[in-house]
């Protein structure tokens, strides 16, 4: 099982986060800052709803932020662990509903934080692959490079637990 951390070939990505689209932000613990150099991406308060799909300690958010944790594999994963993925896709969007400035994130912000911020999108409306593309345009070429993860967007994340769970 792949845990996403210093993939070989794979470039930390430029920005601590990006926005997706308004109000949505996808990023990571670590980023290529302008030196060159790769530095932690700690979140502070510029965010009201934090999701961390990788906790390293050190990396915020502040107390008083409101932060959900569900760590997930950057491979394949279980009912339980797509039903978590399917309750932080709600809750993110029920937030942005609210107009909060929502962050998820993991370990380069480009897979597992992927697949919440793609399926907070389709619940939102958009076609998977319309999402697929946003995220590959506002956060990095290297977002979703995991075909796992595209393919339980493409079967939608309900079909891809219910699969999962006749798997076991």
């Amino acid at each position: 099982m792949r845990t996403g951390r210093k993939q070989p070939g794979v470039p930390a990505p430029k920005s601590p986060w990006n926005e997706i689209v308004p109000g949505l932000w996808m990023g990571g613990h670590e980023f290529r800052g302008s030196s060159g150099q790769v530095e932690p991406a700690v979140v502070r308060d510029e965010f009201d709803l934090v999701q961390t799909l990788l906790r390293l300690p050190g990396h915020g958010p502040d107390p008083g932020v409101e932060h959900q944790v569900w760590p997930i594999p950057d491979g394949p994963l279980d009912g339980t662990q797509l039903a978590g993925v399917m309750r932080l896709a709600q809750a993110a969007g029920e937030a942005l509903d609210a107009g909060r400035r929502v962050l998820v994130r993991c370990y380069h912000g480009y897979n597992r934080s992927g697949l919440v911020v793609a399926h907070t999108l389709v619940r939102r409306g958009h076609p998977a692959e319309e999402a697929i593309r946003l995220i590959r345009a506002r956060r990095s070429p290297w977002a979703l490079h995991n075909e796992l993860f595209v393919a339980y967007l493409r079967a939608g994340p309900a079909t891809a637990r219910l699969l999962e769970e006749l798997a076991e």
